[in-house]
């Protein structure tokens, strides 16, 4: 969970706030929404315990339509990166698996250097 905040403190993000945490003995559960510089939002979801590791990352424009979505819930067999993909709108196969990985796409996308 601290890499995760550590993270945010991109120089991409000018504002987050955590919505939701939950924390158990060997699990947490996160949700926060990050303003970019540009005004759009990345939604953010994590669950991990020592089993299980679940994830959406939901970056959205400053209207609040889909620019990309990645997650892995397990409901697309057929992508070779199964049960990692990300929504562009349709279904693809994903290598960005952490927040890490979704913030370097966003900031190519964003064009900052």
């Amino acid at each position: 969970m601290l890499k995760t905040l550590e993270l945010l403190e991109h120089k991409l993000i000018k504002n987050y706030e955590i919505l939701d945490f939950k924390q158990g003995k060997d699990f947490y559960f996160l949700k926060i929404k990050a303003v970019f510089i540009d005004n759009s939002e990345l939604h953010i979801r994590e669950y991990v315990s020592e089993k299980e590791y679940l994830y959406s990352y939901h970056w959205q424009d400053e209207k609040g339509s889909l620019r990309l979505r990645w997650d892995n819930s397990p409901h697309h067999k057929h992508i070779k990166t199964f049960p990692h993909h990300k929504h562009t709108p349709k279904i693809e196969e994903s290598k960005e698996m952490c927040l890490e990985d979704v913030l370097r796409v966003i900031e190519r996308e964003l064009k900052v250097e």
